[in-house]
């Protein structure tokens, strides 16, 4: 690319000139795309990213730069100025105003499954993909609610501590087996699916309220209501995404609902469950327990700065957000996000992504002298035309268009003689007064 070019490729993977590396024919089967200099590309990964989504990254060719906390904010502002690529867990907050530094920002790596800390609609604005991976701790956040649905009915957590105080309290009263007994899950997807085939297998009779019609799993059987599952539930499970109408989902209403002596567990999102409600609700007798993995407003750091109304509360578990936090479930989520980010980087293949139209194209073949074509826009009438007319002089071999809400993103493999006119094309879709984003993939 020429300087002017160049320099405008903050819309563009790296700033490298195609003149610099042309394409190549014969190349082995498949034809492997790629930016034109992957050294170039810069990824900032923060709140300590497993290993494999580093190596992933890194095996990619990226410069990749690792933290194992969170930034301040101003830190974090100067560092996003200059990365192709970030990846996050839950703690660090992409807001309009901090993507707004983010002049060369691709894509955004979420290793967890929520995207509530990112501003997903500015992103998309920009031309900014934002993967996650919402179901590779499934398992683990399973594996956990029936894991506390029984130390619940023992009262393990106060024996525990009694115990840690010097305190022998042999007792039965209020404990029992969890067999016969009904887990009502309210949100039947992966995780709450999981929970109900293992829940089945222990001898639960399990219901399930879900928003959407979905196919139960084993015995369980879905209710029409959520004050249904509610009234006739023994142990109600949340698994839920945070929305408008998920918020205080449960509050004092809903938990005199549920029968006296039942147990809640909420390992969804913080705001789902009206806190002070329920630790009324337990000190008063009315719930037999509860268990709490994720709360309103979590510290921003490890250490003793946790405050919450449910500390102190009987047969009461509370812990530090850690229903995915295990060694399989962070692995697995370090593949699944890294291969999106370099799939996007490279390919600019969008499947996956939260707020982009998905949409993907077969590598081409290896002996063609193809250039894949990507360009985000605003979704108005007249773009596809313009681009097409663009594009009408030449051979395209491949070319796919969707769009989501306010942004569409276009992917064309085209073929050219020489880099003139990659340089051409380029600079006259990057000029639409429609574009966002432009990208060439050699």
């Amino acid at each position: 690319m020429t300087t002017a070019a160049a320099s405008s490729t903050a819309t563009s993977t790296a700033s490298s000139s195609p003149a610099k590396n042309p394409p190549t024919a014969r190349q082995s089967v498949p034809k492997i795309l790629k930016p034109f200099d992957n050294a170039e590309v810069k990824v900032l990964l923060l709140e300590g990213v497993n290993p494999t989504g580093i190596k992933l990254l890194e095996k990619a060719g990226y410069q990749v730069e690792c933290h194992s906390k969170a930034l301040p904010l101003e830190i974090l502002k100067e560092k996003i100025k200059d990365v192709h690529a970030i990846g996050i867990r839950s703690k660090t907050q992409l807001t309009a105003e901090v993507l707004a530094e983010a002049k060369k920002l691709l894509v955004v790596g979420c290793f967890c499954i929520g995207t509530n800390q990112v501003d997903l609609e500015y992103a998309a604005s920009q031309g900014i993909a934002v993967f996650n991976s919402p179901f590779s701790n499934s398992r683990s956040v399973a594996e956990l609610m029936i894991c506390e649905i029984i130390a619940l009915s023992r009262q393990l957590g106060d024996r525990t501590t009694e115990m840690h105080q010097g305190m022998w309290n042999k007792t039965a009263k209020g404990c029992n087996e969890i067999r016969g007994k009904t887990l009502g899950i309210v949100g039947y997807g992966h995780i709450g699916s999981q929970l109900s085939v293992i829940a089945d297998g222990l001898g639960m009779f399990v219901s399930f309220y879900d928003i959407q019609q979905i196919m139960p799993l084993g015995m369980a059987k879905p209710v029409d209501t959520l004050d249904e599952l509610l009234t006739t539930a023994d142990y109600i499970s949340l698994h839920v995404p945070e929305t408008e109408e998920t918020r205080n989902m449960i509050g004092a209403r809903e938990l005199k609902l549920m029968k006296k002596g039942s147990y809640l567990l909420q390992a969804s999102r913080g705001t789902v469950v009206d806190i002070p409600a329920l630790a009324e609700a337990l000190r008063s007798g009315h719930l037999g327990g509860a268990a709490i993995d994720v709360f309103p407003v979590e510290p921003f750091a490890n250490g003793p700065n946790f405050e919450s109304e449910l500390r102190g509360c009987p047969n009461t578990i509370i812990t530090p957000h850690i229903g995915g936090s295990t060694e399989e479930a962070q692995s697995s989520i370090g593949t699944e996000v890294g291969s999106a980010m370099v799939r996007y980087i490279n390919n600019g293949t969008t499947q996956g992504a939260v707020n982009f139209p998905e949409c993907d194209l077969r590598a081409p073949a290896a002996e063609s002298k193809t250039v894949r074509l990507l360009n985000t826009h605003h979704n108005v009438p007249g773009v596809l035309k313009a681009i097409n007319k663009i594009l009408s002089d030449i051979n395209i071999e491949k070319q796919i268009v969707d769009s989501r809400g306010a942004i569409a993103y276009l992917m064309a493999d085209i073929s050219v003689e020489d880099v003139a006119s990659y340089q051409t094309i380029y600079d006259r879709v990057q000029a639409l007064p429609q574009n966002i984003r432009t990208r060439l993939l050699y």
